[in-house]
């Protein structure tokens, strides 16, 4: 029997604690009280050890406030310290996955006609150090020039699972993106049909017959006389399902002329994978991590109101 996929658990390991907020709260007043085998001293060594959690990203603030719908994880052992390389930042790793924040203007992985440093190349190097036997999958990609969020995997099986069960293990895709205008109303779902030309322009269409179904739904997060932030989930995960999209709602996306941007107050594409939560393909944990929204984006939506 093959046990190279199975997750190594010692002796005595223990195992996260996932806690999800119902009530507006203060961090440390919710672990006391989630937590009643825990002492304040107990508390202030998880947050100090970053073994506190909200929405997957670490926090050390013991006053952080808490909005219903969070999660709160309590992770069982100190964080591993977050290593980072030029273009990307490794923001979770262990034998099956690794999880990363990839910088704008870095290939995900090689082309035919591109072999430029890519995320995929970085992380090839960085697991043969362990093993030169050791192999990297790439299981989505990003476009070079978008942020974010983006999954490898250790092997080939890894891969496998989760790209055959996408659309069931994958819990919240969310992405940002700054966009020229403010779209009305401001929250919506675009639906077409997509298809991808020769010259690897991709075509939206409300005829079923040519492409496929792509969903998007978007809400303005803030904006101003130019220009809107807007926060996005995605139904579907098609090649530059966004970018067409707000190309068909008359507001692309700032830095994409491909798709009908005139303007680029960032010098770059103006769109980010923030948030991605997922089901481990092997253990069945719920995953979530993020990305900061570049603070770029935010400085272009700033409006009169917050100079004042």
């Amino acid at each position: 029997m093959d046990n190279t996929d199975k997750p190594k658990r010692q002796r005595g390991q223990r195992t996260s604690i996932t806690l999800p907020v119902a009530e507006p709260a203060q961090l440390m007043a919710f672990l006391i009280d989630q937590l009643p085998h825990k002492n304040r001293n107990n508390i202030k060594s998880l947050l100090s050890n970053k073994q506190v959690l909200i929405d997957g990203k670490v926090y050390t603030q013991f006053n952080h406030p808490l909005q219903p719908g969070q999660v709160v994880t309590v992770a069982a052992n100190r964080a591993p310290e977050i290593s980072q390389y030029r273009g990307l930042t490794i923001l979770y790793e262990d034998q099956f996955l690794i999880v990363i924040n990839k910088q704008a203007g870095l290939l995900s992985m090689a082309t035919s006609k591109e072999r430029d440093r890519t995320a995929y190349g970085i992380l090839s190097d960085y697991v043969k150090k362990e093993n030169p036997k050791n192999k990297m999958f790439i299981i989505h990609r990003l476009d070079r020039e978008t942020s974010g969020v983006m999954m490898f995997a250790r092997s080939e099986k890894v891969q496998k699972l989760m790209q055959e069960s996408w659309n069931d293990t994958t819990k919240q895709r969310t992405y940002v993106a700054l966009v020229e205008g403010t779209p009305e109303p401001p929250t919506g779902t675009i639906s077409s049909y997509l298809r991808e030309s020769k010259a690897l322009i991709v075509y939206s269409s409300q005829n079923p017959d040519m492409g496929q179904l792509s969903v998007t739904n978007y809400t303005v997060v803030k904006a101003n006389e130019d220009f809107a932030l807007l926060e996005l989930e995605l139904e579907t995960g098609r090649k530059n399902q966004i970018r067409v999209h707000m190309q068909d709602i008359g507001h692309p996306i700032v830095g994409d002329a491909k798709y009908g941007a005139a303007s680029n107050p960032i010098g770059r594409l103006g769109l980010h994978a923030e948030r991605l939560a997922f089901e481990h393909p092997i253990t069945g944990e719920q995953l979530q991590f993020s990305a900061p929204i570049p603070k770029s984006f935010l400085a272009v939506v700033k409006t009169q109101q917050d100079n004042d």
